[in-house]
């Protein structure tokens, strides 16, 4: 399983999830495939509302992966660490 956070530079620096990919929701199509991921990896995407990882989501569907959820905001994603 892959946690990927989508917002700025500047909110990851701030905080994020550790160990956590990251990748500009505007970035997705362009970096995915620096990650290698299989298509069937679980992804977790989460921003800071969801708005973001919605989109980013949409794009990672596009490709071809079929198992990204968008969790919402990292408020969200925190609830659901492991």
């Amino acid at each position: 399983m892959v946690w990927l956070d989508v917002r700025t530079d500047a909110e990851y620096a701030e905080d994020h999830i550790a160990g956590s990919a990251h990748i500009p929701h505007e970035e997705i199509a362009l970096r995915i495939a620096d990650l290698g991921l299989d298509k069937d990896t679980e992804i977790r995407v989460y921003c800071r509302s969801g708005r973001r990882a919605g989109i980013a989501l949409a794009a990672l569907e596009e490709m071809g992966y079929t198992n990204a959820t968008n969790v919402g905001g990292i408020g969200d994603a925190r609830e659901l660490e492991d």
